[in-house]
Parts: structure tokens; sequence; C-alpha cells
């Protein structure tokens, strides 16, 4: 085989999906590999969080420069006590405060949890992951809305301990 065969082959090569080719004649034997093309992973920007502190009076309207879809899903954090404890979420995923359409909500501000109280659910792709108190106290506030997306490490409620 000589060389200009070899080019002509190659050219085939990599110009079609062949990933290898062998050739074997009385002169000898040719190989032509296809160099593998790296592999492109694109992934997707993680979505934002936004820590909106509220200086205002809690009876005070929404700010009028929000949008109107923002400014229904951001409730004014209440002032942070020494004393309360925070439940964070453990995973990303959807918020529910209940186990379904027709269910009350698992737990309200004022309701007592102890240790192993099923708090709300986390849904994750397709499953849903009970959350449980890990302290003793009464729930004060409510930080996410229902059926809301939340990030690992964000807080969900806020606990007055017992």
């Amino acid at each position: 085989m000589d060389l200009k065969q070899i080019h002509e082959l190659i050219k085939i090569v990599n110009k079609s999906n062949i990933g290898e080719i062998s050739i074997e004649d009385k002169d000898g034997k040719v190989t032509i590999k296809q160099k593998e093309e790296p592999a492109i992973t694109v992934a997707a920007p993680a979505p934002q969080v936004y820590n909106v502190p509220s200086h205002a009076p809690a009876a005070a309207a929404p700010v009028a420069h929000a949008p109107a879809a923002e400014a229904a899903s951001i409730e004014p954090v209440a002032p942070k006590a020494d004393n309360l404890i925070t439940i964070k979420s453990p995973m990303i995923g959807t918020f529910y405060r209940r186990s379904s359409p027709d269910k009350p909500n698992m737990v309200d501000p004022g309701s007592e949890v102890a240790p192993g109280t099923v708090v709300c659910i986390i849904e994750a792709m397709k499953l849903f992951n009970e959350i449980e108190s890990e302290v003793s106290g009464k729930i004060v506030k409510v930080l996410v809305e229902d059926a809301s997306p939340v990030e690992y490490d964000q807080p969900l409620f806020l606990v007055e301990p017992a």
C-alpha cells in the first residue's frame, strides 16, 4: 500500500463515523484510528437565591419597585432573636408544607415540634423526602412559600427552643 492510498483512507475515515479501520496486505498492515473528541459537558447555572433584608416595619406594604411576582413570594423577615433556631433544607428540591393538597399543613406558626417531628416534604427528582425537626420547640415562622424551590442549607423554619 503506497502513501497516496493511505492518505485517501485517512480522508475517508475523517469524513465518516468510522472510529478505526485496519487493512492488511502483502506489504504490511495499516491501522487508522480517529481521534476521540473530548466530551463537552454543559451545565446550567445554579438558580440564584436572593436574601432581601427588611428594614421596614412588619405592617409595611411591599416595596413599590419590586415586581409583583417577587413581592408576593418575599415575606418580611422578623428580627432574629438570639434564642431562635433555624431548621434548614438538607437538599435542593421543591418545598411542600403538606403531604398532599387535600391534607392540612404539617406545621404552622405556633405548632410544637420535637426531634423526629416531620415539618415538611422536599421533592427532589420525583422522590418525596420527609424533613424532620432535630430540635424541640415552637415554630415561630415559616420562611418559605409552599411549592417553591429551595436550595441546600436554605432556612425553612424559625423555632423557639422549648
